[in-house]
């Protein structure tokens, strides 16, 4: 809660600094911004190919039929709540929103930054993802302990990074974004789609939440109304924290009060809050449609176009960092490589994101509820082959 308090701050601030200070104190923030935006996204690739590698050599070998199940589930439900998201928002927030509000108009201050630098990654997003894909299954394949040791090195390393320096500076850099933005005289219109986004995402997470719990209340015989009301401790928890891995023992406990068999909540509820994010893929799917319609020469995608991208949004967010915003983190490379995104246009994803990132995580922690009961009831179902073949 203190970082949205500091984001919140961030904007404010910026909002001010850009519409009354001296152009040379709007340029300071916004020479910050742009050095680190260059900090961000020479990381990026970097996060994805050790996360995702150590998420994946971390995944238990010996669960075969469960984990199978599980990991199925998730990612289903990611891919559909996050086309679900889409298809809402791009029926409302062009209705809502004033397209190419994000964009400065002719005759408007344009600032540049004071310095320029330009840090290339070492390899592009999707060379990352594959290197991360091949590392991690030959690693979980082969049991190459050195590798493993290797990538956890590397991804405690960049969660350090993250932890310590990207995110305790994300509102200065939020700060700059909107002092530029305020300069520029389309401060206000992009406000306005905050709060349409915000409202719209959250009117979203319930409407999955109630879904996916009709589902499992069906399948479990039991009232989704009192399902949800055990999983709330779990949902309010994850407000506060902003982090799924942090919720774990509140979810875990919700969970098993909810009749999820210890030994299956005690596999599922760890893994889910690692691989199943869709809360945080309809938060993101809305904000990336709200900054297309916001900011000129972006347009809003067909379905052909953003399917692929949520895909690829489900595998990248995969071992995602249990850190406010490592969601959109992981994401912004998809962002730009896959929607066409630039930085200005990520700078505002970011913003937006992060403001509404607690409720994505709660709404991720709540349906990790869910899907526990549907893989519990799934494998009572089954028959118990070891008796039988005794």
């Amino acid at each position: 809660m203190q970082l949205i308090i500091k984001l919140i701050a961030g904007i404010l601030t910026g909002m001010l600094v850009g519409l009354f200070a001296p152009y040379g104190l709007i340029q300071v923030l916004i020479t910050f911004k742009a050095l680190f935006g260059e900090l961000l996204f020479f990381t990026i690739p970097l996060l994805i190919l050790f996360f995702i590698t150590s998420g994946i050599a971390a995944l238990p070998t010996n669960a075969g039929r469960l984990l199978g199940r599980s990991l199925g589930l998730a990612y289903l439900s990611t891919l559909i709540a996050g086309t679900i998201a889409f298809m809402v928002a791009a029926i409302l927030v062009p209705m809502l929103t004033s397209p190419g509000s994000a964009t400065p108009e002719s005759g408007q201050v344009t600032l540049a930054p004071f310095v320029e630098l330009t840090i290339p990654p070492v390899f592009n997003v999707m060379t990352a993802l594959a290197l991360a894909f091949i590392f991690g299954v030959g690693i979980a394949a082969t049991g190459a302990t050195q590798l493993k040791t290797l990538s956890d090195h590397g991804r405690d390393i960049i969660q350090r990074l993250l932890v310590n320096i990207i995110i305790p500076l994300l509102p200065v850099y939020i700060a700059g974004v909107f002092a530029e933005l305020a300069a520029a005289g389309t401060v206000f219109g992009t406000l306005r789609t905050f709060g349409v986004v915000l409202i719209m995402a959250l009117v979203l997470h319930w409407a999955w939440i109630l879904l996916l719990f009709t589902l499992a209340g069906i399948k479990a015989g039991k009232s989704p109304l009192t399902l949800i009301r055990n999983m709330l401790p779990a949902y309010f928890t994850a407000l506060g924290t902003m982090s799924s891995a942090a919720t774990i023992p509140v979810s875990l406990q919700a969970s098993k009060n909810n009749g999820v068999k210890p030994d299956v909540a005690d596999f599922t509820v760890p893994l889910f809050a690692t691989v199943h994010l869709s809360g945080s893929t309809i938060t993101i799917v809305s904000c990336a449609v709200a900054v297309m319609s916001i900011y000129n020469g972006l347009d809003i995608p067909s379905l052909t176009i953003i399917v692929p991208f949520i895909l690829m949004l489900g595998i990248v967010m995969l071992a995602a960092p249990g850190v406010p915003g490592g969601a959109v983190m992981a994401a912004v490379g998809l962002l730009g490589s896959m929607l066409g995104f630039s930085e200005v246009a990520v700078a505002l994803m970011i913003a937006l994101y992060m403001a509404q990132d607690s409720f994505g995580t709660a709404c991720n922690v709540t349906c990790d509820g869910a899907l526990s009961i549907l893989v519990g009831e799934a494998a009572t179902e089954e028959p118990d082959t070891t008796t039988a073949s005794s």
